[in-house]
């Protein structure tokens, strides 16, 4: 069983920067492929960035390269997303997700976070 806790989010303001950490219990957390998603009010969980097991390849989506950097400290069993550049757009409840594939498909990631909001206004 993983537990994994979310913190960072809040209230910014368009063009300003939150970085999120999730802390994760329970397992051997330098192998697991850890991600971030997000979900819009009214819209489905989408695929935010990803970062492989160990060192930590990572992926991000289109919307947010160039602006959002994951990474992990497997010291710490954390993962963090630094979001800068932040978009009204950005507005969502992020997921932390544990999975075993480098993936950005929800079934791919078995354990989810309770998620933290983040609203960016214009």
């Amino acid at each position: 069983q993983v537990q994994l806790v979310e913190s960072g989010g809040g209230l910014v303001q368009a063009g300003g920067s939150l970085r999120l950490s999730c802390a994760a219990s329970g397992r051997t957390f330098s192998s697991f492929v850890m991600a971030w998603f997000r979900q819009a009010p009214g819209k489905e969980r989408e695929f935010v960035a990803a970062i492989n097991r160990g060192a930590g390849g990572t992926y991000a989506a289109e919307s947010v390269k160039g602006r959002f950097t994951i990474s992990r400290d497997n010291a710490k069993n954390t993962v963090y997303l630094q979001m800068n550049s932040l978009k009204p757009e950005d507005t969502a409840v992020y997921y932390c997700a544990v999975g075993g594939l480098f993936s950005q498909r929800r079934d791919d990631y078995g354990y989810w976070g309770q998620g933290t909001q983040v609203t960016v206004s214009s």
